[in-house]
């Protein structure tokens, strides 16, 4: 995953919160012990609202500390050059990319695209979708159009979840959760309930969309002038990663056995499948998960 040196990012895109005071109400915690942690990464990696759908959760405000990308990021993360140095960067730059993406790709369809920040926080944050640590993984809120993420996950991703790692590992990552983002603006998500879970349920589906559509900007990556090209080895990290955060793969490390209907995300083959249906096409439109089987 190489950036083209002269790209010019553009950090507004993406808000710093790490270090500034977001952590919960008297200590409070989602999940807890070992077995809690990974029950609770299970249910909300890469995954849905922490109000359960409804999308009325209360804006983001006090105690969330000092945000901006105006300091820090803005000074250090200015060009192609930049995100091949720093991780930071590397997601600045990310963004910057499947936001551009997705402008055009809604420009092309007569729509407008309405950008989503990226929130780094460490350790808890407050969202409008309610309190998070670093436990829940990455998210995406609805509620206040946000996609939260703690750097420290891509150490759990290998740790925990046995994936290989890379800087394309990252980058499935963020095209995942700005997957969510489209299915905000296009209205499908709202219209999964919350406790869709289940092999064959809504949950399940609409996250392997969201693996479909980070496939779609992987297809297109190049093409946005922040990339100058993606390797098979780029592509086998991302896919790596996506299976390493299958519901079988997850529920065999947690609880030694598979229960398919406590699915929410989907296995490790269907993940990788629908990357790879994004990728190889690159069109959004067969990344309809919600037709037929999975």
């Amino acid at each position: 995953m190489d950036f083209r040196d002269d790209a010019e990012l553009d950090a507004s895109q993406v808000e710093d919160a790490r270090g500034g005071g977001g952590g919960l109400p008297g200590g409070m915690v989602i999940g807890g012990g070992a077995v809690g942690v990974v029950v609770t990464i299970v249910a909300l990696v890469f995954g849905l609202d922490l109000t359960g759908g409804s999308g009325s959760g209360s804006q983001p405000g006090g105690g969330q500390g000092r945000i901006g990308s105006g300091s820090n990021l803005a000074a250090k993360c200015r060009t192609g050059a930049d995100a091949d140095q720093s991780a930071d960067c590397r997601i600045v730059g990310t963004v910057n990319s499947v936001q551009k993406y997705w402008s055009q790709r809604f420009a092309a369809d007569g729509k407008r695209y309405s950008p989503a920040k990226t929130r780094l926080f460490s350790g808890a944050t407050q969202t409008g979708c309610g309190h998070a640590t670093s436990q829940v993984g990455p998210f995406y809120c609805p509620a206040d159009r946000r996609v939260y993420l703690d750097l420290t996950f891509f150490d759990d991703l290998q740790r925990d979840f046995g994936a290989k790692g890379g800087p394309f590992a990252q980058a499935y990552v963020v095209g995942h959760e700005y997957g969510h983002h489209i299915q905000n603006l296009l209205g499908t998500m709202g219209r999964v309930k919350a406790n869709a879970k289940g092999a064959t349920g809504g949950s399940v589906r609409l996250e392997l969309q969201a693996d479909c559509y980070a496939g779609t900007w992987a297809n297109h990556a190049v093409s946005t002038g922040f990339l100058t090209r993606l390797t098979e080895n780029d592509i086998n990290e991302a896919l790596d990663a996506a299976g390493a955060v299958g519901d079988d793969r997850i529920q065999e490390r947690s609880q030694g056995r598979v229960d398919p209907d406590g699915f929410t995300h989907g296995t490790a083959a269907q993940r990788q499948k629908w990357f790879s249906t994004g990728y190889r096409t690159g069109d959004p439109a067969q990344c309809d998960t919600f037709s037929g089987s999975i």
